[in-house]
């Protein structure tokens, strides 16, 4: 039980990637002064856990609805998880890539501090796979929504005290730190489309 506890809270931590929205917080907020620049580490963190809690509880009905089976979720999840892993090692990286989102610097809570630096298409997708029914029982899915919950905490911990991570880290540091994170997320992803793979061609047979 403690080992899959401490498995899902080190998924949540390179799915969200908290340290990753460090430098995204403090370019949305450099023309706010320190007591609006809190406002926004609050506010998105709030707006970010109550989107991924949107997609814990309706995500699985929507894909049911549309006749989506187990296997193909996990296999499709695994896909767009893996790629957006690959944008995290390959690519500019997260904080460089949404930093370039912004264009309106009197709204920045929602786009992109909550969405889509906080609550990236990939961790949307992780609380999905991670609260699915037929795999997890609620008590389980329960306990994912309260380690989801403490990830986002410690994230608006973290934004709370980015100048202070930032200066001891640096931008190099952190987007070393987005990497490792982004290979980490790849092999579960991987691990999602075996499962799917194998439960699809169990049902062949």
């Amino acid at each position: 039980m403690l080992t899959e506890i401490i498995t899902k809270i080190l998924f949540l931590v390179a799915v969200i990637d908290p340290l990753g929205s460090v430098p995204v917080y403090l370019e949305a907020t450099k023309q706010l002064d320190q007591k609006h620049k809190t406002k926004v580490a609050i506010r998105a963190s709030i707006v970010a856990f109550f989107i991924l809690l949107f997609f814990i509880v309706v995500g699985q009905i929507i894909l049911e609805g549309m006749e989506v089976t187990l296997d193909a979720f996990q296999i499709s999840g695994g896909v767009i998880l893996f790629l957006f892993a690959l944008t995290m090692i390959f690519g500019d990286g997260k904080p460089e890539s949404e930093k370039m989102m912004i264009s309106d610097y009197k709204h920045v809570t929602i786009f992109p501090v909550a969405i889509p630096s906080i609550a990236s298409p990939g961790a949307i997708m992780a609380v999905v796979l991670l609260t699915d029914n037929h795999l997890y029982t609620i008590d389980q899915q329960a306990i994912t929504t309260v380690l989801v919950m403490v990830v986002v905490a410690i994230t608006m911990l973290i934004l709370l005290g980015a100048n202070f991570v930032q200066k001891r880290i640096g931008e190099y540091g952190i987007t070393v730190i987005s990497k490792i994170m982004g290979l980490i997320l790849a092999s579960y992803a991987v691990q999602s489309i075996l499962s799917g793979l194998r439960g699809f061609f169990t049902i062949l047979e």
